[in-house]
């Protein structure tokens, strides 16, 4: 090789040394032309490489070799994009002067152009020999341009293996990074909050002045806070990165863990009405944690973005099987525009400065209501705005 190769080239080399044909497409190139040297090049404005090569009178190139491409009759064909075939060097009108079959010692010539599927030229196909031979033909002409085509959609092939298992390969590193990214969320962040928490219950229980005691308060409405980001981006995490939401589902009944979430956010905001009514007397097949978050969710966001004055309603019923929770605020409606994409991560119903979270509530949402193999729905009118959760009661997965 007169020079090193480029990663493009290189590459291109390697495409054609791992297509399975190549060597007896050449070999049928040789046995049925008589030809004595035959080569799949790679020929650019400035390099003429050869990619594969069969070699039976001693030629001296080898798969890498390279030609000066301005000596190479394939350079013209680069240009032109038809075939050249010269039965007899010394009685060719046009190439009996040519510089080419003299350099190189040869009187028989074919060579096609290789094309890509898109149009872009890659290479030649080309032979040669010492000796003279029959190769201008419709029959010659017409096995070598089949073959040309037959090398362009295997070097498709190979290329699209390459892009193929370099995705795999990816996708492969993005599972660790997923699975690491996981394991800091849920160990190397909730462990300090966890001793945060732990830390304000332990003041709590010890005399404090009127100044300290708001500031527990705070550090622990802080805490609570952080643990739901954190619940929320591990959940996404699972959803997006991950093969979705996982649920430990059992029969047993739903409707203690829906009151406790109504009573918690009760305790959060004593300021606002929240009127419920929980029938579910019957046992759920479901992951009452992970329908507990749904509420809470729900719930929040009617808090957060409902009328002020306004109550908030929260309906769970069981119908026919099909277990049915809602919950409905009065307000602003949300804008059929926001309305379709409200589920998608990082989305808010409204453009509010001081919200809290990360817009992750309603898509965590839907994804528990999809893991569930239910859907949750909502309609919004100037009277109200209500989201609705639908999922079946029983049986298993």
């Amino acid at each position: 090789m007169s020079e090193s190769l480029s990663d493009g080239l290189a590459a291109d080399v390697a495409t054609v040394a791992r297509i399975q044909a190549v060597p007896k497409l050449l070999e049928v190139v040789c046995r049925t032309t008589g030809m004595g040297f035959a080569a799949i090049a790679r020929v650019t404005e400035d390099r003429w490489i050869a990619c594969a090569v069969r070699d039976d009178i001693e030629f001296g190139l080898k798969p890498g070799g390279e030609l000066e491409v301005e000596t190479t009759i394939c350079n013209e064909i680069r240009h032109s994009g038809t075939p050249v075939a010269i039965d007899h060097v010394a009685e060719d009108e046009i190439y009996r002067v040519h510089p080419t079959p003299a350099m190189y010692g040869f009187q028989s010539y074919i060579s096609v152009p290789i094309f890509r599927p898109g149009g872009e030229f890659f290479g030649t196909l080309c032979a040669i020999d010492p000796r003279p031979a029959r190769l201008n033909k419709s029959e010659t002409l017409g096995m070598f341009k089949l073959f040309a085509e037959l090398i362009a959609l295997h070097l498709e092939s190979q290329e699209r293996l390459a892009a193929s298992e370099a995705a795999l390969m990816d996708e492969r590193k993005t599972a660790e990074l997923r699975e690491q990214f996981i394991a800091v969320l849920g160990h190397d962040l909730r462990n300090p909050l966890a001793s945060i928490d732990a830390g304000t219950r332990v003041l709590r229980r010890t005399p404090l002045d009127t100044r300290a005691a708001p500031v527990i308060e705070l550090i622990q409405k802080s805490v609570r806070r952080m643990a739901r980001l954190i619940d929320d981006v591990m959940d996404l995490a699972r959803a997006r990165l991950g093969g979705g939401l996982v649920l430990n589902r059992d029969a047993a009944l739903l409707g203690p863990a829906l009151e406790q979430v109504i009573a918690e956010l009760r305790a959060t905001s004593p300021e606002r009405t929240i009127d419920a009514r929980i029938t579910l007397p019957e046992p759920v097949y479901c992951d009452q944690p992970r329908i507990a978050r749904l509420l809470s969710n729900l719930l929040a966001n009617a808090l957060t973005h409902g009328a002020a004055d306004g109550p908030v309603s929260v309906t769970a019923t069981d119908n026919d099987a099909v277990v049915e929770l809602s919950v409905t605020n009065r307000g602003e409606p949300i804008p059929p525009a926001t309305i379709q994409r409200l589920f998608q991560p990082f989305t808010r119903a409204s453009a509010r400065s001081n919200q809290e979270g990360l817009g992750l509530g309603l898509f965590i949402a839907s994804e528990i209501a999809r893991a569930h193999g239910g859907t949750l729905d909502v309609t919004s009118t100037p009277a109200e705005t209500c989201f609705k959760f639908t999922m079946p009661a029983k049986g298993q997965p």
